[in-house]
């Protein structure tokens, strides 16, 4: 009979731990153990693992392979035992790489830089101008105002002269001056 001794997965969906034990090469990855040989637990900080050495010692005098994975524990358990800083074991695991949506985000943000409250700054640069500063500002808009060319009240050749619109104080000619003459000329009309 051919032994190996490798990690069998045990916990909850998506929450791994596994135990090292030695068992027939041809049954399944959860196939009942010929013996337990230890433990890893890969989500604590950081990994838990804890093997019993002397049997695994044992198991692989009479015979028994050792996985790859069990290789590195071994390792690993070796330089914890030792007081050497171990080599962290790699995670089964891939790292998650934020979405396309995310980095998206995160790069307009980037360029984007955070724009300050213009009514506080406003505020504060109000208070903080001295009056000849005010005075040239205010004065620069009437400045730029007035390089613009403004068109002359003059018609030209090409443009027939504009009416004036009549006052609105002065009453019409055609109106009647008062409201009773406007009610007997409206019946007399119609």
């Amino acid at each position: 009979m051919a032994v190996a001794i490798r990690l069998t997965r045990v916990g909850a969906t998506k929450r791994p731990s596994y135990r090292v034990i030695a068992i027939d090469k041809r049954r399944s990855r959860d196939g009942r153990a010929l013996e337990i040989l230890g433990f890893y637990d890969p989500l604590t900080e950081p990994a838990t693992v804890q093997l019993d050495t002397d049997k695994i010692k044992v198991w692989m005098g009479k015979g028994a392979l050792p996985s790859d994975a069990v290789v590195r524990l071994m390792r690993q358990a070796e330089a914890a035992a030792k007081g050497e800083s171990a080599e962290k074991p790699k995670r089964a695991t891939r790292a998650r790489k934020p979405s396309k949506k995310a980095q998206a985000k995160a790069a307009a943000a980037a360029e984007a830089p955070e724009a300050p409250e213009p009514a506080a700054d406003e505020a504060a640069a109000i208070e903080e101008t001295p009056v000849e500063e005010a005075v040239a500002v205010e004065e620069t808009p009437v400045e730029a105002a007035a390089e613009v060319e403004v068109p002359s009240e003059q018609p030209q050749d090409d443009e027939p002269p504009a009416q004036e619109a009549p006052a609105e104080d002065a009453p019409a000619e055609d109106a009647p001056a008062d409201e009773d003459e406007a009610a007997s000329t409206g019946k007399a009309e119609a």
